[in-house]
């Protein structure tokens, strides 16, 4: 039988990667390329406030816009401001006629509304579950050393560090990560940097069960690198680890700084020691729309590969007005598996933290969602949609044992761990049951 294209709910076309011209910003007109390319000018001229955001987009904004975004920033950001300029110069419309014209396009632009959230995008009813958690996940109380989680029976993962180059709003580890807010103060981790990893380094001699190390934070590429490149090798000299994952957002959001050469040859003598060894190194990053996925992004994508990283894996989350339709997740996933060389890994579930109803979706739309997903990607860059379920872990949102639709509440295993559906998702007589629990 002969497929007709024309009536698929998807076409693919090939996409055509864009990097936006950065000078169509007012408080960005005299900047050149060579600024533009240099990961130390895009670190020094990260947007961190609304005054800094301002004096980038000038009058394009509307005073209505800022109030907006001080609302936010004073009633329900968990995550502080931090956008680099290239993350900031792929949110704004490529064109734009006038100044409210900009906003709506600025409004509803998807990286936007995860990088820089207003009080308008929160839900009205329910901008927080009755269940969300400030560490939904409880990884700290997973710690077998300050920062080395244990929840695998072979994997866990070392935050080195609770800074990233930029800060998302949905951020999982909104509890630790970053500056604190007017809504949270973060934990704080208090050992130094080198007894934290030799702590770490310890733990993994003595379990020689964990064979994959994730090395993440916050974020990698905050950490120096002869710091992580020497707490790499350590770990190779391990016998028993034989997975190596880093965990990076700035390869999205801070390409510059993977394609800094004196970087891109320490990672390929680490990735030389690690093929020597048999053990796979690989770097996990996360673009959650195809506008993201720059020609900036591709390069430093492919350097990396270059360099003799095994796989560069993408590991977005499932969000609202973002990516969550068909569509939107096809056209990233082609925009990062063929043209930048990106496999595209996972969609987690938003994890339920504080405020983040807005971006969550059911188990049953995400269901719905990997259905719609599979036959146009190759099977192997075909992404898993999963669940991470408190207590227990990852888990395809195909297998959930039990779930109860009306009040949104699935259950993962025999032992009935759970996940909860964002409130307004349900049917009336759900919200009225989860009105009448908020109310007891």
């Amino acid at each position: 039988m002969n497929i007709d294209a024309a009536r698929q709910p998807y076409q693919y076309v090939r996409p055509v990667l864009h990097e936006p011209d950065w000078r169509r910003l007012p408080g960005w007109r005299e900047v050149t390329k060579a600024q533009w390319h240099d990961p130390q000018w895009q670190r020094a001229h990260c947007v961190k406030s609304p005054k800094q955001l301002r004096a980038v987009v000038g009058d394009l904004l509307t005073e209505h816009f800022f109030d907006e975004l001080a609302a936010d920033l004073s009633g329900f950001a968990t995550m502080s401001m931090l956008i680099p300029p290239q993350m900031l110069n792929t949110m704004a419309p490529l064109t734009f006629l006038d100044a409210d014209g900009f906003t709506e396009g600025f409004l509803a632009d998807p990286v936007r509304r995860y990088m820089l959230p207003v009080r308008s995008d929160r839900d009205p009813h329910w901008p927080s579950h009755p269940h969300s958690a400030r560490d939904s996940l409880h990884e700290a109380q997973m710690w077998v050393v300050e920062g080395l989680t244990h929840r695998y029976p072979t994997k866990v993962l070392a935050e080195l560090v609770t800074t990233c180059p930029q800060y998302c709003g949905h951020c999982t580890r909104m509890d630790l990560v970053g500056n604190s807010t007017a809504q949270v103060t973060k934990a704080k981790l208090v050992l130094k940097p080198s007894s934290r990893q030799e702590l770490m380094l310890d733990y993994l001699k003595r379990t020689p069960g964990v064979r994959d190390v994730v090395v993440s934070g916050g974020d990698v590429a905050n950490v120096p690198w002869p710091r992580l490149e020497a707490f790499l090798r350590q770990l190779l000299e391990l016998d028993s680890v034989r997975d190596i994952r880093l965990a990076t957002k700035a390869l999205v959001g801070l390409p510059q700084h993977w394609l800094q050469p004196d970087i891109l040859d320490g990672l390929a003598a680490v990735a030389k020691l690690a093929t020597a060894r048999g053990v796979n190194l690989a770097v996990h990053t996360h673009a959650n729309h195809a506008r993201s996925v720059t020609p900036l992004v591709a390069q430093a994508a492919r350097a990396l590969l270059g360099a003799g990283v095994r796989d560069v894996r993408n590991q977005g989350v499932l969000m609202q007005g973002v990516n969550a339709t068909q569509a939107e997740l096809l056209d990233l996933c082609f925009a990062l598996h063929s043209e930048a060389g990106i496999l595209p890994y996972y969609f987690y579930m938003c994890d339920m933290i504080p405020n983040a109803e807005h971006w969550r979706l059911s188990v049953a739309q995400a269901q719905q969602l990997q259905d719609s997903l599979m036959g146009y990607l190759p099977g192997y860059a075909t992404p898993r949609l999963v669940c991470d379920v408190p207590y227990l872990g990852k888990r395809w949102v195909h297998q959930v044992t039990e779930y109860d639709r009306e009040r949104g509440i699935s259950y993962w295993t025999a032992d009935r761990h759970t996940y909860y559906d964002p409130i307004s998702t349900l049917p009336e007589s759900g919200r009225r049951w989860w009105s009448d629990y908020a109310s007891r």
